[in-house]
């Protein structure tokens, strides 16, 4: 008897020491891990709030949502961030929470609060989680109200929402009626909002700013226009290094849809500065006619970055503004961009694509302009545009070919008199030439550049 009772005691006892050394300034409030069970019985809405500042950036406290300023470490007077994530068919946390808050405040000093709506998100019916964005909404509206109440200003408050959560994030905008500061949606959905007017959707009046990245616009991301600047990497569709085939599994189904997301970190981490360029289509843009920024100048052109002050008042006076870009299929996913003009002089009409290679030492990258046949003829001007996956800043050497694919007959000579290579993305760079260049088609020549005249 009195054994089992000291045993008790002693359990007691150090049940109670474990307690007061972990303390609760050590305990964390991590965000909703569900699992595919609770997706096949479905999930009700439920929302939390994560708050990580500078003081607690790798461990969220949850806030109260009608008192915010009771949890210490809030500072209404700060700018906020809210990330939003967007439908969770395995209940699982999504990958880059943590990645996203920890580059955020290395940014800035600020609020930066997960809405956690997991329990909601987390439902094998699509639809379900789709008709629960509305009250999400309302939802994070109310509690935004309560922090103007305290202090803050809207237009400090920066809603980040991905796929689903950039919706919902647009319904927050509408509901105060577009004064939050800046809404940046990553690869909005597209499944039930593709044919969605202004009102059911993400949308440029739902803030001040409205930024929009798409790379699945022909699978689970939405087509068309939605803010004040719409990135279109790659076209806004398929992603290079995504599976092609049903064969890989799931990357095939999520790969260009998450691809949005990981450009944003590498965006905010500054590792991409990738340029984007003003135009009315990818083809366009490909085909080298929108590669002049005179609408944003001084400033020059945009860039996929987080700080988008430098040309925020000029998007929006334009009202809406298309702007592309290519990327590489790995980190940092931006590309060396140049604008090649050639001078053709050759006898006969030749059709072909052009591979361009650039040598430093040992290293080598290419481009290829393969994506049409280009025309070749006497005294024409052709510009291109060549887009290398590796940045060879010093140029020693630069070979060229045009391959027509004509495997039979004898090869016909082309004459180019002049060739010209401007950097565009690097202007502290050197504009390069070459003059007079025989070349046989589908062969190589090799020249070094010189100044251009």
């Amino acid at each position: 008897m009195n054994l089992c009772r000291l045993l008790y005691l002693l359990g007691f006892l150090i049940i109670c020491k474990g307690d007061e050394e972990s303390g609760d300034s050590e305990l964390c409030d991590d965000f909703t891990d569900l699992n595919l069970s609770h997706c096949f019985m479905g999930t009700s809405l439920y929302v939390r709030l994560l708050l990580y500042t500078r003081s607690n950036p790798e461990c969220g406290r949850e806030l109260q949502h009608r008192h915010p300023s009771d949890q210490p470490l809030f500072q209404a007077s700060l700018p906020t961030a809210f990330v939003i994530h967007g439908y969770r068919p395995t209940g699982a946390p999504p990958i880059w929470i943590d990645q996203v808050v920890q580059l955020l405040l290395a940014h800035e000093d600020m609020n930066v609060i997960v809405m956690d709506w997991n329990k909601g998100a987390a439902n094998l019916n699509y639809f379900t989680a789709v008709t629960y964005t509305r009250e999400a909404a309302q939802n994070l509206t109310g509690f935004i109200l309560t922090m103007q109440e305290e202090g803050a200003s809207l237009d400090h408050i920066h809603l980040i929402g991905v796929s689903l959560g950039a919706h919902l994030a647009g319904f927050v905008g509408a509901q105060l009626k577009g004064k939050i500061g800046r809404i940046t949606g990553l690869d909005p959905a597209g499944p039930m909002f593709t044919s969605a007017g202004p009102d059911e959707r993400l949308d440029p009046s739902d803030a001040q700013f409205v930024d929009v990245l798409h790379t699945d616009m022909d699978s689970f991301g939405l087509r068309g226009a939605h803010g004040h600047i719409d990135f279109y990497a790659n076209g806004g569709a398929d992603q290079p290094g995504c599976p092609k085939t049903i064969f890989a599994g799931k990357s095939y189904f999520v790969c260009d849809h998450q691809r949005a997301v990981f450009l944003y970190l590498c965006a905010l981490n500054q590792t991409c500065s990738i340029t984007a360029f003003p135009c009315s289509s990818y083809s366009d843009f490909r085909d080298a006619k929108c590669l002049q920024c005179e609408a944003f100048r001084p400033a020059p052109c945009p860039k996929l970055v987080y700080d988008m002050s430098p040309w925020r008042e000029a998007l929006i006076r334009a009202g809406q503004t298309k702007v592309f870009f290519s990327t590489s299929s790995t980190l940092p996913y931006r590309k060396l961009s140049y604008r090649v003009d050639l001078v053709t002089w050759n006898q006969y009409l030749r059709w072909g694509v052009v591979y361009i290679r650039f040598h430093s030492g040992k290293s080598v990258t290419e481009a290829r302009i393969d994506h049409k046949l280009l025309r070749f003829e006497q005294f024409t001007s052709t510009r291109l545009l060549a887009e290398f996956d590796d940045d060879i800043s010093s140029i020693q050497k630069i070979s060229l070919r045009i391959n027509t694919g004509n495997v039979i007959g004898p090869r016909y000579k082309i004459r180019l008199m002049r060739v010209r290579f401007s950097p565009l993305d690097q202007p502290h760079r050197p504009v390069m030439c070459r003059y007079d260049i025989i070349m046989e088609e589908n062969m190589e020549v090799s020249f070094r550049p010189q100044p251009c005249n």
